[in-house]
């Protein structure tokens, strides 16, 4: 038995407090959240100005499979003033319409998207090329609806924080045109042999239609679903712009109204046009040059028949 001066060191233990436990673990993960926030944000206001090395989807290529090197974005940047408005308009007209209209997100064909997919039919791609700039930069391919709603909130400080010339120039300047080609200016020297700048229309087109599939499409030679795309992509520009970027089409040459009988060029020397009537007939008779193909007419009036036709 205890006596009453007896120290209870159990009773002085400070027992540890489970709400203090979850507050401090919540308190360290608002913490983290946090930085990474102003992580992000950051870097979206520096990008805005200062030119990407490196995408999520460089980085996750698997460059020794492709067999060739990781390169810097930047060692084949193209400025905004160097971007021809053709190919501006080609990933438009591609990849999303409706840019210079919404905010980062175009609802319309968010809807249309969602409505395929009750009904259980193949759904088209709704991202505009403001998600397609943040999925490529910061996030990872697939379609779980937390990278989605991650993308949703880094479309918005894209949004927010750049104008849309700028959300363009990064876009052509990121997004893969085949197997680990990143960027416009490495597709039109590999593809072309070419700068961005010396393309032609249907070339931009082309690049633009390979964009939903970069690792299945091919540019050059363009597969007969490029070919097609493309086609379609040069009516989509034609339309948002009112300039016809399509290719002229080649007029069928006109059928000789009157042509000469066979044998007929050689009777008069194959310049009829040049020779008076009295000099376009040689001493030869005419029996020499025709047979008469009706008994009833003679040689001379079925050659004179041929003249007048």
């Amino acid at each position: 038995m205890r006596s009453e001066t007896e120290y209870n060191f159990e009773e002085h233990v400070e027992k540890p407090d489970r709400k203090n436990g979850w507050r401090r673990a919540l308190i360290i993960s608002l913490a983290v959240v946090v930085g990474l926030f102003l992580i992000l944000l950051i870097s979206i206001i520096a990008l805005r100005w200062v030119d990407p090395s490196v995408t999520s989807f460089s980085l996750r290529e698997d460059w020794q499979e492709l067999g060739t090197e990781r390169y810097n974005l930047r060692d084949w940047w193209v400025s905004q003033a160097e971007l021809p408005d053709h190919l501006k308009w080609a990933v438009i007209a591609s990849e999303d319409q409706n840019f210079q209209q919404h905010w980062g997100f175009d609802v319309e064909s968010i809807q249309e998207a969602l409505e395929e997919r009750r009904e259980g039919v193949r759904h088209r791609g709704a991202s505009t090329i403001s998600q397609q700039v943040a999925k490529n930069l910061y996030l990872w391919p697939g379609e779980s609806f937390v990278r989605k709603g991650i993308e949703a909130g880094i479309t918005i400080l894209i949004e927010l924080f750049w104008p849309k010339d700028r959300i363009l120039e990064v876009y052509l300047n990121i997004a893969e045109f085949g197997p680990g080609i990143f960027g416009v200016g490495k597709a039109a020297d590999i593809y072309f042999g070419l700068s961005p700048a010396q393309l032609e229309p249907d070339m931009s087109a082309r690049l633009a239609a390979v964009l939903p599939s970069p690792k299945r499409m091919r540019v050059e030679p363009p597969s007969p679903y490029t070919q097609q795309r493309s086609g379609w992509i040069l009516r989509q520009m034609t339309h948002l712009t009112g300039i016809s970027y399509l290719p002229p089409v080649a007029e069928e040459p006109e059928d000789d109204p009157d042509p000469l009988p066979p044998g007929f060029e050689f009777y008069f020397d194959l310049d009829i046009d040049t020779l008076e009537p009295e000099e376009a007939l040689d001493p030869l008779p005419l029996d020499f040059y025709f047979e008469p193909e009706s008994d009833t007419l003679t040689v001379e009036e079925e050659v004179d028949t041929l003249y007048r036709e």
